[in-house]
């Protein structure tokens, strides 16, 4: 079997969340523009490409400052501002939010006034904080891959016992007998795979996932 991860709503238990969508706000600080946006990422490659787009897209900013928040691929990078006043403070707004799998960035047009090391670290934190407060948070829920063979005439039931734990069913093939792949919440998987052995009395059979 294998582990995925889906988002889907869930009462929120401390668990970690990541967020529904892209959301961009704009502060204006001592004539500064910061562009901010805060944004579902699983991974540094996608963060790099989302910075390169936007370096492209503002030729005359002064910073395009980002952090990442995906586990071991996490990142924090200040883009010229001095060290520990962009990437670091945006890095720890989202740790704060028990966040993952979520990306930063901070666009900043320079107005012409220093802000020093406390305004900037926060001008930084207050325009992802901003951008958070706007957005959707969806607790992240890990989801296990099953598979499972059935006879002809048991299909119907397995059909409906999936159904009843709202697995998805990812793929059917008819061959001797019918074999189900699908993915449901990890923590569901045991006792939908408990139900189908009772209903199937023995006649459900459980391959590997990678046979």
């Amino acid at each position: 079997m294998t582990v995925g991860i889906s988002w889907r709503a869930a009462d929120n238990r401390r668990m970690p969340q990541t967020i529904a969508s892209p959301v961009h706000v704009e502060l204006v600080i001592k004539k500064s523009r910061f562009i901010a946006c805060v944004q579902p990422m699983p991974d540094r490659a996608g963060a790099q490409q989302v910075v390169a787009r936007l370096r492209a897209e503002h030729p005359g900013a002064a910073h395009v400052c980002w952090a990442l928040l995906a586990g071991g691929q996490s990142a924090a990078v200040d883009d010229g501002e001095p060290s520990g006043t962009a990437g670091r403070p945006m890095l720890d707004v989202l740790r704060h939010q028990d966040l993952e799998g979520v990306l930063a960035t901070v666009v900043r047009y320079f107005g012409g006034v220093k802000l020093g090391a406390g305004g900037l670290v926060r001008a930084y934190t207050d325009s992802v904080a901003q951008a958070l407060l706007l957005s959707q948070k969806v607790p992240i829920i890990k989801l296990q891959a099953m598979r499972c063979t059935a006879p002809y005439a048991l299909e119907g039931m397995v059909r409906r016992e999936l159904d009843a734990a709202g697995a998805h069913l990812d793929a059917v093939a008819h061959g001797d007998e019918v074999l189900f792949d699908f993915s449901l919440p990890a923590q569901d998987a045991g006792a939908l795979r408990t139900r189908l052995d009772n209903a199937g009395h023995g006649r459900i059979g459980w391959p590997d996932i990678d046979e």
